[in-house]
């Protein structure tokens, strides 16, 4: 907790210092996806966007890349109040939902806006080693099987463990209930699969921040998961890993998860800065 405290007394100066001067603009309904890819396909054209909000006169900025939630079955892309004028780029991530496709589809959504960041970050002023995955619910799903199995950021020549960290909001740390759906399997029948974040736990990962809601409020076995999630990667040599529970709040839990976010971040742009 105390690594934390000074990370957010920092973060508080961090802002304070940049709150006058800095200028942001914003880019909406960008496509990730090529052209060639988007042009035959609607759903896509619709789906397969980004919005980017991002400090103009900051250079090597940190970016948080957004994953909203909604089960893999609703919601849209989002820019978090929470996270505005902090210094930092957002990018909100809309991407298609089930069942009009697979869960598959929708991670590869998710690595394909990533990529698109990568690539094209540093022309706003971003930095690259200071990308980090983050969303709640779905969207937190989404950042950790990005993070943790390489492969899907890997099509695109993306190490994972090139992202600066991950910091999921209330995340499904088994196979995803949507997935499960995919199989015939009800949405109380626990799966660990290729699906699954628990199934690619490593040492050698991106630091990971837990969040969670209270556990007798979240929604069935969502703190436990994590809890699990997070024992698994000490297990394994993570010990980058770490869980916070945020009692008296159910899954609705991101109003005391944000600023635990920024703090994280700026506690790991700190140290870059000192290597």
């Amino acid at each position: 907790m105390k690594k934390l405290l000074f990370s957010f007394l920092f973060l508080c100066f961090w802002i304070t210092s940049l709150a006058q001067d800095t200028v942001y603009k914003s880019q909406t309904n960008v496509q990730y996806y090529a052209n060639s890819i988007n042009d035959k396909n609607s759903y896509m054209n619709e789906r397969c966007v980004l919005d980017i909000y991002y400090p103009a006169n900051i250079k090597n900025f940190a970016t948080v890349i957004w994953f909203h939630g909604g089960g893999l079955t609703e919601g849209s892309k989002e820019i978090p109040e929470a996270l505005k004028k902090k210094g930092l780029c957002v990018v909100g991530v809309e991407y298609r939902l089930t069942p009009n496709v697979s869960t598959v589809n929708c991670i590869e959504d998710a690595a394909a806006a990533v990529a698109w960041v990568y690539s094209n970050i540093s022309k706003l002023g971003g930095d690259t080693n200071l990308l980090f995955l983050s969303g709640h619910s779905a969207g937190a799903y989404l950042s950790m099987m990005l993070g943790l199995d390489k492969k899907w950021l890997m099509k695109y020549t993306i190490d994972a463990n090139h992202i600066a960290g991950l910091i999921p909001f209330s995340g499904q740390c088994i196979t995803h209930f949507a997935a499960r759906k995919e199989k015939g399997m009800s949405s109380s029948q626990p799966l660990v699969d290729e699906l699954a974040p628990l199934y690619y736990v490593r040492a050698d990962a991106p630091p990971l921040f837990l969040m969670t809601g209270d556990r007798e409020l979240e929604l069935w076995g969502r703190y436990e998961e994590n809890a699990y999630m997070m024992r698994m990667m000490k297990v394994a040599g993570h010990n980058a890993t770490k869980l916070i529970e945020f009692p008296g709040y159910d899954h609705a839990m991101t109003a005391p998860a944000f600023p635990l976010l920024l703090a994280e971040v700026s506690r790991i742009v700190a140290l870059k800065v000192e290597k």
